[in-house]
């Protein structure tokens, strides 16, 4: 009886990691993509739309069976790693608004908490080249 039992402990034991590697390896990883995505400012007319690279894909996460009020899971999610900055100038600002806006470039991506300081870590979001005012496309290079 001992050695049914291991034996099917081992073998649920196989079928998660046989999961777990199907699962990782059918979903993007996490890495910079191309994306378009747009800025916009307060005071300014328009919305300047423009290509750009972001990190986006899977990260593992877990999830507890059970859950305690006294244990803390922090769920990984797919955040910049190394960025440099860029600039651009919307169009048609009013005088007295500054027209220039900076935004990350993700060189490379990372598995890690989510920063609320660069990330948009909420479960459902707006697309990223959504606007609120008048679309402006701007010349891919």
């Amino acid at each position: 009886m001992v050695v049914v039992r291991n034996n099917i402990l081992l073998l649920l034991f196989y079928l998660v990691v046989l999961l777990v590697v199907a699962q990782s390896s059918f979903l993007p990883p996490c890495e910079p993509i191309n994306e378009t995505v747009s800025v916009e400012k307060e005071g300014c007319p328009k919305c300047l739309v423009f290509q750009t690279s972001i990190c986006s894909g899977h990260c593992l996460t877990k999830e507890p069976v059970y859950k305690s009020p006294f244990s803390t899971v922090y769920q990984h999610v797919c955040t910049y790693r190394d960025v440099h900055y860029e600039t651009v100038r919307l169009p048609d600002c009013p005088p007295g608004v500054d027209p220039h806006i900076t935004y990350p470039v993700a060189l490379s991506c990372d598995c890690s908490l989510c920063t609320m300081g660069t990330s948009d870590c909420t479960i459902e979001s707006l697309q990223p080249d959504f606007c609120m005012s008048q679309r402006e496309d701007y010349p891919a290079y």
